[in-house]
């Protein structure tokens, strides 16, 4: 298979050409959420941008296992990993819920969201708490190896240990063992467990108020929030695999300390190519709720913000997603949203358009026409394959629009293009707004709904009619009553019967 792919890889800061480790198969993995809250918008977006990803290298014809986690066990308060509460647990006891309530809850939602925005389904979405054993199993390997030590029932990893013997702790973010002392977060009243600060705990003894808490040779206790990810990419996609994903803020202390601990247990690094995606602004500044400077999916959904003028479907923030690099900040203004919305308009406008032509054949062609749509067409697939560049992509699909609407108003005329060339237009356009930019036509689809649900009140009326000729007063009444419960009221006259929806 001809494989043209160029990827930036975090961990080199370059980009790289993708070669994956088994030809034809790529592993790919994505840190997921904790589920202890409704999703943020900037969760979104970089799960939006990994699902273009999977939905490319599917594409290009790679089987791919994508794994996606969910973690609901071992992400403490503050991204510390020692002395603070669980945020699962928190959440909890406030609640006065089980741990595993607030998990269903939030990761219902979370899968919802996801359907909202059109994201396929990761092949794999393993459970930290579904993965204990194997964690417990990693800790082991870990202190085997010399890696590790346990204090008071506590496991800590030893980050000096490992720098002194594998030159790449620190790597990945660009910190250096001196800046980790001063930087990293502990609580105090544990710190005299470490041998050093930025040592990490991969496995956690647990205080009486802990909810969540497993047997384990050194302690009953959690795992680690960094462990989880390690042990199941492990699992699923063995010691070495493609591709490891995730937001700029996971790249430390997470990400660095899953590399570590993978050289901790198995000697080699997890991913070949690390990617990360960049974070979401709103009016020029970082989203924090406590300056008011936030707005989440449902609120965009419905316009309920000072922030917005009026509501945005989701197929048009995904649209609007899609315009910057996932390696680029994204900036969410009012104004940025409306021009998104008219330009996703104008592309399935456009695309309708495309589709519904006809070619007789025969005619002679404009080579230099020709060329030049050609010559677009082949670029979307070069901009793609330029480290999954959409907002390219979509400019190029935006140079072909007017070409698109010179056919369909007459300026210029469709024989223009061979049969064959308009086939591949259609096709490539096609391909990529619906399988690869993975975008709806919500026009078009609630044009489809409108239909059946017509087809579908013509069958019922049909039915009551026929229920009525053969004195089926009972079967008759049961579809009236049915549908008055629906709000749907049917008028008998002498045209026939009609109905409405109040």
């Amino acid at each position: 298979m001809e494989n043209q792919l160029s990827i930036y890889n975090s961990l080199n800061r370059t980009k790289e050409k993708f070669e994956p480790i088994h030809e034809n198969h790529v592993g790919m993995y994505v840190c997921g959420p904790t589920v202890y809250s409704d999703v943020h918008l900037g969760n979104c977006r970089t799960f939006v941008s990994f699902d273009v990803i999977y939905r490319y290298l599917l594409s290009k014809g790679f089987k791919v296992r994508y794994v996606r986690n969910i973690t609901d066990v071992g992400h403490l308060e503050g991204d510390t990993d020692i002395g603070a509460e669980d945020k699962i647990g928190k959440k909890a006891r406030l609640e006065q819920l089980e741990p595993m309530e607030i998990v269903q809850r939030y990761s219902n939602g979370f899968h919802a969201m996801m359907r909202v925005f059109n994201t396929l389904e990761p092949s794999i979405e393993p459970r930290a708490t579904g993965h204990i054993i194997e964690q417990i199993e990693m800790v082991q390997s870990i202190l085997d190896r010399g890696y590790g030590y346990e204090k008071n029932g506590s496991v800590y990893f030893d980050t000096i240990g490992f720098a002194k013997k594998e030159a790449v702790y620190g790597k990945l973010s660009g910190r250096v063992i001196d800046d980790l002392l001063v930087e990293t977060r502990t609580d105090l009243k544990h710190q005299s467990e470490k041998n050093h600060p930025s040592d990490f705990a991969i496995w956690i003894k647990a205080d009486p108020s802990h909810l969540m808490r497993w047997n384990s040779p050194w302690s009953v206790g959690f795992p680690g929030w960094h462990l989880e990810c390690s042990a199941m990419s492990t699992k699923y996609l063995g010691k070495n695999f493609d591709i490891h994903g995730g937001g700029n803020d996971l790249k430390f202390p997470h990400h660095e300390n899953e590399i570590a601990q993978n050289y901790g247990a198995c000697g080699c690094a997890p991913a070949k190519y690390w990617l990360h995606t960049n974070m979401l602004l709103m009016n020029g500044k970082k989203m924090s709720k406590s300056d008011g400077n936030s707005i989440t999916p449902a609120q965009l959904f419905t316009g309920d913000s000072e922030h917005i003028s009026k509501a945005y479907s989701p197929m048009m923030i995904r649209f609007f997603m899609l315009q910057s690099h996932y390696r680029s900040t994204l900036d969410l203004t009012d104004e940025s949203l409306l021009a998104a919305e008219k330009a996703y308009r104008r592309l399935m406008e456009a695309n309708g358009h495309l589709q519904n032509f006809k070619h007789s054949g025969g005619a002679a062609t404009d080579e230099a026409y020709e060329e030049r749509i050609i010559g677009l067409i082949e670029l979307m697939y070069l901009n793609m394959d330029d480290d999954f560049n959409t907002p390219r992509v979509l400019a190029t699909m935006f140079e072909l629009v007017p070409e698109i609407n010179k056919i369909q108003s007459k300026a210029v005329d469709l024989h223009s293009i061979s049969a064959a060339t308009l086939e591949r237009f259609q096709a490539s356009f096609k391909e990529f707004i619906y399988d690869i930019l993975g975008l709806v036509d919500e026009a078009a689809e609630g044009a489809n709904a409108n239909e059946a649900l017509d087809g579908l009140m013509e069958l019922i009326i049909d039915l009551r009619q026929h229920s009525r000729a053969n004195k089926d007063w009972a079967t008759s009444d049961k579809i009236r009553d049915g549908l008055q419960a629906l709000k749907i009221q049917l008028k008998d006259g002498k045209e026939g019967t009609t109905w409405s929806k109040e």
